[in-house]
């Protein structure tokens, strides 16, 4: 790959980690960004400031779990390999911690199907992933299962995990989430939120194949 590829592959993931502050949602160096690459992935590093990073600050990670980078990779590195490895659709991984998205992660309660949005999610509810500490492999596990034929998911006192085929849709998906979480804690504020069939979200799934986004690419 040419060097100038590489430089506008990684700095799209340093404009995509800048943009989690601006899209509300993240504050200081929480969230991380990857993004398939070669036989690996691309992840930024760990701790290091958005409004200071570079390209060359992104570290480039192969699959079982090695680097050559003078930075270390994100501490959650695992549960972004993991997604990748598994799900050959995802092709990038944004994790974060907004406010509402968190807030229900914090109760440990799933996101129903108050809203047809939740399509996105890929089914009628959005999960919340059991506690494990970050960075560990339990972790990991705990993602991967609550994303089994999901899009997205919360994770327990922790925050949250949008996935897609690029980092576009993968930003798009992690906003769309923190909006239905939104949504839903005024709805149980005014009153009791109704929740739609299945039946009614499979159809929207089947419609969100060519909707917007996700059918751009």
């Amino acid at each position: 790959m040419a060097r100038h590829d590489a430089f506008r592959i990684r700095q799209s993931i340093v404009e995509a980690a800048r943009s989690l502050d601006a899209l509300g949602l993240t504050q200081g160096t929480s969230g991380n960004v990857s993004l398939r690459h070669a036989d690996g992935l691309l992840i930024t590093p760990s701790g290091l400031p958005y409004a200071r990073m570079s390209p060359d600050d992104i570290v480039f990670m192969r699959l079982d779990g090695t680097y050559e980078h003078p930075l270390k990779p994100s501490s959650e590195w695992r549960f972004h390999r993991d997604i990748l490895a598994r799900r050959p659709e995802v092709n990038a991984v944004v994790h974060a911690h907004p406010i509402y998205c968190t807030a229900f992660a914090m109760c440990r309660r799933e996101i129903p199907a108050v809203h047809y949005m939740i399509a996105a999610a890929g089914g009628p509810t959005v999960r919340c992933a059991p506690y494990a500490t970050f960075g560990t492999e339990e972790l990991s596990a705990h993602a991967l299962a609550a994303l089994e034929d999901r899009t997205c998911c919360l994770l327990a006192n922790h925050g949250m995990i949008a996935t897609g085929p690029d980092l576009e849709k993968a930003l798009w998906l992690a906003v769309e989430l923190e909006t239905l979480c939104r949504q839903y804690a005024v709805a149980l504020q005014v009153g009791t939120p109704v929740v739609l069939p299945d039946d009614e979200i499979a159809r929207n799934v089947e419609k969100f194949r060519s909707y917007g986004l996700k059918a751009q690419g």
